[in-house]
Order: structure tokens, then sequence, then C-alpha cells
């Protein structure tokens, strides 16, 4: 009927072919391939003939028709459409949407006015992604349409994280036990695989079977995905109790609203009741009744009471508006390019010859048209761009309405104030639950949607929110447990307001203090018996030189030593100790001088920026000498035996350099144990502790004879002759040349 109002207005319009007049034929393909092909090669053949003739060229062959509106259903089409094709007749379908279709290889002049199964797919898919629909069921019919239909959506579903739970094939006629046992299998395949959204890719006798079972059966209420054959079928809509599956959804394509169809309708099934109108109509008849067989007598006296009331009830509420209008724009898709074959003005049509279909054909590639309010084109494959709206299954009475509810046209967009869900809850359908921020998937089985939750450790985040694996942080980031994001490290190195810093500031103040406290006391007491005693400001290597010479030498060699000792040749030792360690430094700092290392990897969350030694060999060169030095010191000291009633010069010394051998010593596991960022204030500390030990074993002693016992600060206290005198027992301690 809307192919037969669209024919009208054409025929009653000047508009697209002004002078001319469309005829049709009408045909039933009963939904069964050998009927349909009984018209088609009819369509092919010259007009009184029953049969089509062998040319070597088909150019000039004129067949009973110009187009072909039709077949309905995608199976049908890949027959019609491949023996057209031959022929090269433009076939326009509008319901047929298989995206094998689409092949201009194998079906160069079909067009269809509904877009390809792949497009609503995509939708399903954006759908199913919306509500975190993650864990479903695919179930679709036994036939070409259903299993392409369920292939284009494995396709899609599972790049975008969507698990499939199962797919089935759903039995086109459920009427022997074995297709029976079919629908049983699915549904209980669909119970065990705890899913909650099912997409249902079916033809509507498929559905009617599965839905007719699985209420028998108890089926529990899902979330069925419907595709656009069986969402306004009749024949599932007023299936008994069709209530008890659940909620419906479902894409239809938009198309533009023809308000006048109903009542178009209504005014030609009330016109089979005239006579006359039956009789006017087999004198119009264009086919002969030799060619195609006898004319249905039935079909001329279809009237409204022989409508359903679901049917009726659609087409008053608009519920098929997208088939009427696709039908509707097949007809002024054909129009509009024969308007452009014939060249028509606004008066007439002035082609002469007669048209071919292969002319027609060729403005039908990329051909735009306007059919009602919307203007519509057919892309290289012969498919038209076209909106979708997502339409529910409400119940208001008996039977089902569709509410829309969102609609589509590369981005979904919904309006959930207009959903009706059970228990006002939107159902969740998911094998494991979404993680948290900062966690990734480990996936469980062989599904993705399977998995556990693993926290991303330190020094990683999860990039998205479906990743299978952390993401590690550049060398210049850092990120705590379970994070999204990293962030910028921060440099680190000894700054001054560091407590590590503060502290080694504190013990450097303390040594300097004490260093030039020491030696202020020692030149204001510079005459003294104890500083005397003690070197003035000689060496410690010298002094225990010193006391060495006087103590295991002989007296002759022992006396010109300590005289080249006290004199003016001490001096010149330690001129000469100053320049050999000043080398040996400088040769240090320029041979192998310390460079700046940024390490991105000892600390966590900073970088540390610290100077690295070059070469340990040549900084051991250098601090041998002071081991050297102090070791003779300490063997110098440690083996001379005190003189009774003498002072001991030797004993702080020997305190003083087993302080140093001390803190040495513990400086190298320390500084190997030790964090490298810790290092260089381990290797200050060592220095500053190693001159503190020093200080306090040799110097503070009798910094606290010259303040607080000063009557020890005698010559009889350090009395003593020379070098073998005590040693020789004299009772008289010697004479004065001994003290000098």
């Amino acid at each position: 009927m809307a192919m037969k109002m669209a024919v009208e207005e054409i025929n009653n319009g000047s508009a697209l072919l002004p002078g001319l007049h469309l005829g049709y034929d009408l045909f039933d393909t009963c939904s069964e391939p050998v009927v349909t092909m009984k018209p088609s090669l009819m369509f092919m053949a010259k007009v009184g003939s029953q049969s089509i003739a062998a040319y070597c060229n088909y150019t000039q062959y004129q067949p009973r028709v110009l187009a072909v509106i039709g077949p309905h259903s995608s199976e049908l089409a890949l027959i019609t459409g491949k023996f057209f094709s031959f022929f090269l007749m433009p076939q326009v379908s509008y319901s047929a949407s298989m995206d094998r279709l689409s092949d201009r290889e194998t079906f160069p002049s079909f067009f269809r006015t509904v877009p390809s199964d792949r497009v609503q797919l995509q939708a399903v898919v954006a759908l199913l992604l919306n509500f975190s629909w993650n864990w479903v069921a695919a179930l679709a019919s036994d036939d070409d349409y259903g299993r392409e239909g369920l292939s284009i959506f494995s396709s899609l579903a599972n790049p975008r994280g969507i698990c499939i739970a199962h797919e089935g094939l759903v039995p086109l006629h459920a009427t022997s036990v074995q297709q029976l046992n079919k629908v049983f299998d699915v549904l209980q395949q669909v119970n065990q695989s705890n899913v909650q959204v099912v997409v249902l890719f079916a033809s509507p006798r498929a559905v009617y079977s599965l839905f007719s079972y699985g209420i028998q059966q108890g089926l529990a209420p899902k979330v069925w995905v419907a595709s656009e054959s069986w969402l306004t079928s009749d024949m599932v809509t007023t299936l008994p109790n069709v209530a008890r599956v659940g909620t419906v959804l479902g894409f239809l394509q938009r198309g533009a609203e023809l308000p006048e169809f109903p009542h178009y309708v209504e005014t030609h099934l009330a016109l089979a009741a005239d006579p006359t109108f039956c009789a006017s109509l087999n004198a119009e008849l264009d086919l002969e009744e030799q060619v195609m067989g006898q004319r249905c007598p039935q079909c001329d006296h279809v009237m409204l009471q022989n409508l359903t009331s679901a049917l009726l009830q659609n087409l008053s509420a608009g519920q098929l508006h997208h088939q009427i209008f696709a039908t509707y724009a097949a007809v002024y898709s054909v129009a509009q390019a024969l308007h452009n074959t014939l060249q028509c003005n606004a008066s007439s049509c002035p082609a002469s010859e007669p048209v071919q279909p292969w002319q027609l054909l060729e403005n039908m590639y990329n051909m735009s048209f306007r059919a009602r309010n919307l203007t519509l084109q057919f892309d290289d494959k012969g498919n038209v761009d076209m909106e979708y709206d997502l339409k529910m299954w409400v119940w208001q009475s008996p039977t089902p309405v569709l509410h829309t509810v969102g609609t589509f046209n590369g981005t979904l967009q919904l309006q959930h104030s207009e959903m009706y869900w059970p228990g006002n809850q939107v159902p969740v359908s998911q094998c494991s639950r979404q993680c948290k921020e900062g966690q990734v998937r480990r996936v469980k089985g062989f599904h993705s949607c399977c998995y556990d939750c693993e926290d991303c450790k330190a020094g990683s985040y999860q990039k998205h929110p479906d990743d299978f694996a952390c993401t590690p942080c550049k060398h210049d980031q850092w990120s705590p447990e379970k994070s999204t994001g990293c962030l910028p490290r921060r440099p680190k190195f000894l700054a001054w307001g560091e407590p590590t810093v503060l502290l080694l500031l504190l013990l450097l103040c303390l040594v300097l203090g004490l260093a030039l406290a020491s030696l202020g006391l020692f030149i204001h007491h510079w005459d003294s018996p104890l500083v005397q005693a003690s070197g003035c400001l000689s060496t410690l290597f010298l002094q225990a030189a010193e006391i060495f010479v006087e103590s295991e030498l002989p007296l002759s060699w022992a006396n010109w030593l300590c005289s080249c000792l006290r004199g003016p040749w001490a001096w010149l030792v330690v001129l000469l100790a100053i320049l050999v360690e000043a080398a040996l430094c400088a040769w240090y700092l320029t041979s192998f001088p310390p460079e700046m290392v940024t390490d991105w990897l000892v600390l966590p969350t900073e970088v540390l920026e610290h100077c690295r030694m070059r070469s340990w060999v040549s900084l051991g060169l250098v601090h041998i000498t002071h081991a050297m030095l102090a070791f003779l010191c300490f063997l110098g000291t440690f083996l001379v035996q005190s003189q009774p009633g003498r002072y001991n010069r030797a004993r702080g010394l020997t305190f003083a350099m087993l302080a140093y051998f001390i803190i040495w010593v513990s400086f190298v596991p320390l500084l190997a144990n030790v964090h490298v960022t810790y290092q260089p204030a381990v290797q200050m500390g060592a220095i500053l502790f190693c001159a503190l030990g020093i200080l306090a074993t040799f110097h503070l002693p009798k910094c606290y004879v010259l303040l607080w016992l000063p009557k020890l600060n005698t010559q009889e206290f350090f009395l003593g002759g020379g070098p073998k005198e005590a040693a020789d027992g004299s009772s008289s301690g010697g004479d004065s040349s001994g003290a000098q």
C-alpha cells in the first residue's frame, strides 16, 4: 500500500515525471525462493513472452520493467540480487539489510532504503557499552540473515571488551522433536551462562519459536536486544504472555512520518466492498493470465475486517512508519533516477527513445533524492545513511507499545527518564565487577570479561579502565600504588635546609670552634711547660718520631735527631707534608674530577642528583699517605715504654691514632651499606669525626690542664733529663738540660 500511495503521488504530481505515468505489478513472494523467482523471470522477459531470449548483447534488450522494488527479506534479496545484477536491472529493497548485499562486485545493481545490518549492530554495541553490559549471550536465527548478523556482532563486540558467554542458532520452525531439542538447548545454555542480556538477531519465525517455548519452560526474564526484523513483528508481539520474557530494546531507522497513510489504507480497503472497483481492476490488468496464471480472486476483496487488530493498531499508532517510509522512499528513488535519465524539466520529459534498465542504473549510483522532508543519498555500496531510534517495549495493553528512549546517528544518546526497568533498577550483566581506580584486570579462563582485579604497584599506573596490565611510568615520573597517572619526580640532593646537612654544619662548627679555641689557648700559653712538652704546633708525626727517637735510639743518635726534629727542619717537614698532600689532591681533582650524576632509579619518588667518584683507586692513593703516617705514628708511640715518674707524651698520640683508625675503618663498611643518597654525608661526617677524635684525644686533655689544672703545668710535672737519663734510673732526675 505504501508503494501504491507513492506511485499515485508521483503520477498525480508534475515535479518528477511530468506527462508520464508509472505502472507497476505486485506479487507476493510468500517468503519462498521458488515463488520469488517466477515473477523475477517474468520481469526480465519481453511483453507477451514467458521466457528470456538469449542474446550476445543485451544493451538494446527491452524487458517488461525498468526497475524492481523489493523483496522484503534478505534471503530472497540474495537470490534475486544476483539474477537482476546479471542484466543490470536496478533493484531497490525496502527491508533487506544483510551486510553481504553491500558487495558491489556481486550485487552491482542492488540498492536499499534501509541501512546495513552492520550499522544497526554498531548501535547495539554502543548500547551495551553505555550500560556496561559486557557479559551477554548472542542468539540468531538459523538462516543467512541470522548467521551473518551473529558473525558481524561478534566481530564488533570482541574488540570493544564485550564478552559473548554463549552463541546459539534458533531453528526457524520448532515443529519436530529435533528442532524443539535445539531450542531447549539454546535456552538451557543461556540460563547456565548467567547472563542478564541477550542479543537476539533473528527472523520473526525463529523468535516466535524461542519465546513460545521459553514461556512454557519458565524462562527467567532477560533484557532482549532485538534486531529490526522482529521488534515490530505481529507474530511476536501478539504471542500470549510475551511480557514474561522481560525487557525488549531495539533500533529502528527513523525515516519520515506519513500521517495520511492510515487514512489511505482505510479508504482503499473500503473500496474493495464495491463490485465496480474490482471490475475496473480486471480491466486495467497489465499482465496476461496466460503468462502468470490465474489471478488470485480473494486478493481484490481484502477489507478492513480482514486485517488483524494488531496491524490496525500499529498503523494508527505509527508503529510501522519505518517500514512504510522505506517502501515509499524506494519508489521515489526509482522515479528520481528516471527523472535524471529522461532529463525531465518542469513541464515534460523530452527523451524520445525507450529507456534501458542499465541507463537507469547509471543514474542511480551515488544519487541523492528527496522523500517527503528527508533528503537521502545512495553511497557507493547502494546504502542510505539514516538515523536510528532506540525503541523499548512498554506494556499498556495486551500487546507492547514502542516508546522512543534514544537515538543513534553514530553516537548513542539515551533518554533515561523514559526507560522502564524492573524494580526501577538497571539490570547488571557482568561476569566480574568493575575494577576500582588504579587496578587492572587479570583474566581468568578464556573470556576477557571474567577477571580478578589487581592493584598497580608503585611506579606503574592504570592507563585505561579496561587495561589488562599496568603501564610503567616514564623514568622522570613516579606513582604510588593504585594510581591512575604518574607524577613528576622532584630533584633530590643535599640541600642546606635538610636535617643531615644542618647536623654536619653544627659538627663542623664544633670542630672549628674547638680547634680555634685550642690554638688560641696554646698560643696564649706558648711558653708553658705543657705546650712545650706537647710539641707546640708541630705535626703529630714529628712528635711521634721524636718520642720514638728519645726512647729507642742510642743517646748520640737520639740527641742529634731530636735537635733536627725540634729545629728549623721541623717546619720544613711540615711544609713538605702540606705540599705532598696538596699535590696529591690536585692530581686527583684534575685527573679524576667527580662527575654530576642524575640517578632515576635509586629513589622511588625523586631523582637523585649527586657527585660520583670516577676512580676509587685514585681516592685511595690520596688517603693512603694519611694512613701510612698514622700507622707510623701509632707504631712509634705504641712501642715506647714510658719512664716512671715522667709525663707520658706517647699516650695521647696513641689514642689519637686509635681514634683515626677506628673512624676510617668503620667508614668503609658504612659507606658500602648506606644508601647512595647519604654517601656524601657519610664522607663528610667521617672527616669531621676524625678531626674531632684527634682533638678530643690529644689536644683537649691538654686544654683541660691549662684551664682547670694549672698546678700541673710545671717543669716538675714534666721533669726529665736527656732521653736516656730516666732509663738509667737517676734519682736526681737529671740536670736542667733535659728540659730544654
